[in-house]
């Protein structure tokens, strides 16, 4: 059995954030999820729907590896990604860093890995892995799968080579700290600002705070989207609160951020975005509450209310970005 020392596991929330911590606490970097989070720019939103979806999805967050790359861009970490057709090669990608002393980053289809659930298929997880011995693969993973785990090698094999949305070519991922390790308070500003910049003007109208306007109209119309109602409607709810969020997607995390940044960062402008995500991490799980509601008693009030709420996030979301946005002014 081969095995990286020192590996710890703490209660995260977020698969990002949690292998992030991994590899970082590794280079003596100690950040909170949050802030891991904050700093990688991590928030968003996105409404998405089409006739060859099953239901409509909502996201709370930037693209799967985004936040790493933001996150080592910010820190002035050195980021080596690799990503290939060859199992085998990909293999020798995860193995050679383990061997010489450091976790590696994969991005794999959660559905194959013997310890998750539920089963769905999500091709944009990620886990940290730190050992492996000949039947099994040594991994960290969100603390609701269990924090630290293990799974054949057999399913993580077929875990980093399924394809489909959100999927990378067995993507694995290493970090390395600078000599002159960066100081987090210092790039608050920058990372904020960025998300706020790129809240606050979508190319799409399905992103940001017009997706979240746009989510308000369309949700109120979910029972006829559905022949399944009771599956679909409570699995959307659950999706919101409980896949790997942290709750009110995602905004329990960025409200947690900003709560970290006012420690070192006087300003109003902060405190203001800072109150409104408070409220609005509170209503979005009203909402997740009164979508799963709707699937689960047929009243279409419900979704009517959700919609309504729906409308007033995305004021309130704007007016906290907009707020933030001035930080760097």
């Amino acid at each position: 059995m081969t095995t990286v020392t020192n590996i710890e596991a703490r209660g995260t929330q977020h698969c990002e954030t949690t292998a992030l911590g991994v590899l970082l606490r590794h280079q003596g970097i100690d950040l909170s999820e949050p802030m891991l989070f904050g700093l990688g720019s991590g928030l968003s939103f996105i409404y998405w729907d089409s006739k060859n979806m099953g239901f409509p999805f909502l996201g709370g967050r930037v693209k799967p590896f985004d936040l790493t790359r933001n996150l080592a861009t910010r820190l002035g970490l050195e980021l080596l990604v690799q990503e290939t057709t060859s199992p085998r090669r990909a293999w020798e990608h995860v193995v050679a860093p383990i061997d010489a002393g450091h976790p590696v980053g994969l991005q794999l289809d959660s559905y194959h890995l013997d310890y998750f659930a539920p089963k769905v298929h999500f091709g944009g997880h990620v886990v940290a892995m730190y050992g492996y011995d000949d039947r099994d693969a040594y991994l960290v993973d969100t603390d609701q799968q269990g924090g630290t785990v293990s799974t054949s090698l057999t399913s993580l094999a077929q875990a980093r080579a399924a394809r489909g949305p959100m999927t990378a070519k067995h993507r694995s991922f290493t970090l390395a700290a600078p000599r002159i390790r960066p100081s987090p308070q210092g790039r608050i500003v920058p990372a904020i600002t960025a998300c706020a910049d790129a809240f606050l003007n979508p190319p799409i109208a399905n992103l940001g705070h017009r997706g979240v306007e746009k989510a308000g109209k369309a949700v109120r119309t979910w029972l006829q989207r559905t022949d399944d109602p009771q599956r679909d409607l409570p699995q959307a709810a659950l999706l919101m609160e409980r896949a790997g969020t942290g709750g009110a997607l995602f905004r329990n995390l960025y409200r947690g951020f900003l709560a970290e940044c006012t420690q070192h960062l006087d300003s109003g402008h902060l405190r203001t975005g800072h109150e409104l995500y408070t409220e609005a991490a509170t209503l979005w799980t009203e909402v997740a509450a009164l979508i799963a509601k709707a699937g689960e008693s047929g009243n279409e009030q419900c979704l009517v209310q959700a919609g309504t709420l729906l409308g007033e996030l995305s004021r309130m979301e704007r007016e906290a970005m907009q707020a933030l946005s001035c930080l760097g002014a």
